[in-house]
């Protein structure tokens, strides 16, 4: 299974030429799972519909910002349920579109049934605070959720957050927040261990701010079961959209892919 996620960047910039580099990746990538960040969504365009085409099944956040940007997730099986958590956990999150969308979908086997979040926090670097809120709200729905149906959890999404960030540190399990744990494993440090898994850089021309603090701020990740272990084994995950294409950028975030198999059984 073919796990993908993306910040689109919207329409900005220029639309056309990155619209076509972004439908011939997508295209070779063929992903299954598909969370796309800053996508947008009005009454006359769907950008998910028009990049993946539509063999697909699709899930939008409904509280978007004004221009339609938002979340979204796609899917090539059916997407059973969906539920959109508001992550508007003070004040200063009050103009921003945070939210967590979770598909639940019936994979078919060997993989079976998961769920498949896609988890936008609070973009600005002062907000930590507020991400840590944000991440346990989710968390206690996921939580939930398996809890009363035992499956599958992938996490992806453009966190806004470095791996040693308290957000990031919850997701993996190294700390508590807020009177609970979880262990997610991380898809890049699961096959790259101490390689930088750098998404957002000033390389990239699209990057219009000349010294953003963080850099590895858009991740995929897998919940732990009983014995420690994703229930979901990473074979591979890689970087895409890290370079141009005939001097063109798809987006001013690099974007993610993961394999995933059923879990690897010791002999």
């Amino acid at each position: 299974m073919r796990v993908l996620t993306h910040n689109l960047w919207g329409c900005r910039g220029v639309w056309p030429e990155r619209r076509a580099v972004l439908v011939d990746g997508l295209g070779e990538l063929r992903p299954d799972l598909v969370a796309f960040q800053e996508a947008i969504i009005t009454a006359e365009y769907d950008q998910v519909r028009d990049l993946l085409g539509g063999d697909v099944h699709v899930a939008h956040q409904a509280q978007r910002e004004p221009d339609g940007q938002g979340i979204s997730i796609a899917c090539r099986w059916p997407i059973r349920a969906v539920h959109e958590i508001d992550l508007h956990v003070t004040p200063r999150t009050a103009d921003f579109a945070c939210a967590a969308l979770i598909a639940e979908i019936d994979a078919p086997e060997p993989i079976g049934p998961l769920l498949f979040v896609n988890h936008l926090p609070n973009w600005q670097p002062s907000f930590e605070y507020e991400r840590e809120l944000q991440t346990v709200v989710a968390a206690r729905h996921i939580e939930a959720m398996v809890s009363a149906t035992p499956r599958h959890v992938i996490l992806a999404g453009d966190l806004y957050a470095e791996p040693d960030a308290a957000s990031i540190r919850f997701w993996r399990g190294r700390q508590s927040l807020g009177g609970m744990s979880v262990c997610y494993r991380d898809a890049w440090e699961s096959v790259h261990r101490d390689e930088p898994g750098e998404t957002f850089v000033l390389t990239n021309p699209l990057v219009s701010d000349w010294d953003w603090p963080f850099r590895h701020i858009d991740h995929i990740l897998v919940r732990c079961g009983d014995h420690g272990g994703p229930t979901l084994a990473i074979e591979r995950c890689d970087l895409i959209f890290n370079v141009a294409v005939g001097g063109v950028w798809a987006s001013d975030h690099f974007g993610l892919v993961a394999d995933l198999v059923p879990p690897r059984t010791r002999r």
